[in-house]
């Protein structure tokens, strides 16, 4: 597999992980540079350490990772967003309020939600690769800087759109999961 269609691999794979950066971004009011980090690396982390779980268990589980990869990320981010949403509708009067999003609960659960398709990736990779640790190294950089991009972008907007700004961030996280089961469902 060569070094550019690694790339691209790693590019679409972050692609839900910059998505859910943005939505984060856009619904705090203030993000450290540490929480900013933290978000970043857990997704980084995350989709490296999933093609090679995938790769290496392959064999055993590749027809019940894909079977259920969707319903399980619709879950996770529909859960988070659903939560985002509540917590914006509760707390639209005291925007100041600190939300836990950057939480380590909260840091594992997008991780692992924003990497799944990570994991049938690496299932897939069983058949193109014999080496899974140059594409997973370069899927976890890739993301890590797409998440803190994504992060950076929706910080500096967030503050237009307001108090509801958490509300829109979690219909975000609510579509994305919607997304990945309806184009697992249409196919």
């Amino acid at each position: 597999m060569s070094l550019i269609t690694i790339f691209l691999l790693a590019l679409s794979l972050s692609a839900d992980a910059f998505a859910v950066a943005i939505a984060t971004g856009i619904s705090q009011s203030r993000i450290h540079t540490r929480e900013a980090l933290s978000m970043a690396f857990s997704f980084g982390f995350f989709q490296a350490v999933m093609p090679i779980i995938g790769f290496l268990l392959a064999s055993l589980f590749a027809e019940q990772i894909t079977q259920y990869s969707h319903w399980i990320a619709f879950i996770l981010l529909g859960y988070i967003g659903g939560n985002m949403v509540y917590a914006g509708w509760r707390w639209a009067d005291e925007w100041e309020v600190v939300r836990d999003i950057f939480s380590l609960r909260s840091l594992l659960t997008l991780g692992i939600a924003t990497s799944i398709d990570a994991l049938a990736v690496g299932v897939s990779l069983t058949a193109s690769t014999t080496d899974i640790y140059l594409p997973a190294l370069m899927i976890g950089v890739v993301t890590l800087m797409a998440s803190y991009i994504g992060l950076e972008f929706g910080k500096r907007w967030g503050h237009h759109i307001g108090s509801r700004s958490e509300i829109i961030g979690g219909l975000i996280l609510i579509a994305i999961g919607t997304r990945i089961l309806i184009e697992y469902l249409m196919v």
